[in-house]
């Protein structure tokens, strides 16, 4: 099976997306790093320009809601200076008057509409609404078809909800829909993966990924954990975005919890983005997105 999608002409234009289809076809992976606050905008889109490396900068609902938006209008200012594209994206907007507010009003390059808390009749149509007011404001697009299991800081949790696996059903109802980027279920698991390991199903994301027109996407979700080695073979098979939560962020957070005390203010906010930008180069590195800017 092998889908087919439209697109508008305000699609060329997206730097979202010109940055994963420039990945799709060099077949490397774009990190798309979270960002919670000032520091971490600092440090995606200075310190890193400042080595010629681009990056999906993810916001999550939180940082919307906890400071009115003012986070994403830095970012958003700090991006039109850039020297290299950089992609601004909201992800897992799970309240739909949160996607319109942002829709109007943050400058978004892409939004994620993730109605997956909902029914799977309730998700399609209103994933397909939402997707709809975003592309006539010229912005991108992810969901989730399916159910990715677990929760993330910043994030209404869902682990209450049970994970189901993308179908290739899924895939062409989503498609239809108009949504650009797909976050398939195949084994993922939004946070800590169970003792037992991770149970990946690769054969699905390879499956996925065939079916799909060249203008759809794959991004994977929930790679906490994650070894060089499977993240290479999830871009094998087709992921091009790859977000990255605690893979960047776990050293940040334990120097925040045990170091505080040891320095001044100033000292500890820019030694604390260091302690960001060694892990987020290195999983450029491995993703193959150092030096592609």
């Amino acid at each position: 099976m092998h889908l087919a999608a439209t697109t508008g002409a305000w699609h060329e234009k997206n730097c979202h997306l010109n940055i994963l289809n420039a990945a799709r076809k060099g077949r490397y992976g774009v990190i798309a790093t979270v960002a919670y606050n000032i520091e971490h905008i600092v440090l995606d889109l200075y310190e890193l320009l400042s080595l010629s490396l681009t990056v999906d900068l993810t916001i999550l609902p939180w940082a919307v809601t906890y400071s009115d938006g003012l986070p994403i209008r830095a970012a958003k200012d700090a991006v039109s200076r850039a020297t290299v594209p950089i992609s601004l994206h909201l992800d897992h907007a799970q309240d739909e008057s949160l996607v319109k507010l942002a829709a109007d009003t943050l400058s978004f390059d892409s939004i994620m509409v993730d109605m997956s808390h909902y029914g799977k009749a309730e998700i399609l149509r209103k994933t397909a609404e939402l997707v709809q007011y975003c592309a006539d404001r010229g912005i991108a697009t992810d969901a989730e078809p399916g159910r990715i299991e677990g929760g993330e800081d910043g994030v209404m949790d869902t682990g209450s909800l049970e994970a189901y696996f993308t179908t290739m059903k899924d895939v062409k109802n989503f498609v239809h829909a108009g949504v650009d980027v797909l976050a398939p279920s195949f084994g993922n698991i939004h946070g800590e993966y169970p003792e037992r390991g991770r149970e990946l199903g690769l054969n699905l994301l390879q499956e996925i990924d065939k079916a799909l027109p060249n203008n759809v996407l794959i991004a994977l979700h929930g790679t906490n954990g994650f070894t060089p080695q499977l993240m290479k073979e999830c871009i094998q098979h087709g992921v091009v975005k790859i977000n990255v939560n605690k893979l960047v962020l776990e050293d940040y957070l334990i120097y925040h919890c045990w170091d505080g005390k040891k320095h001044r203010l100033t000292s500890f906010m820019k030694q604390g983005t260091q302690k960001v930008i060694r892990p987020t180069v290195k999983w450029l590195e491995i993703c193959g997105s150092a030096g592609k800017a």
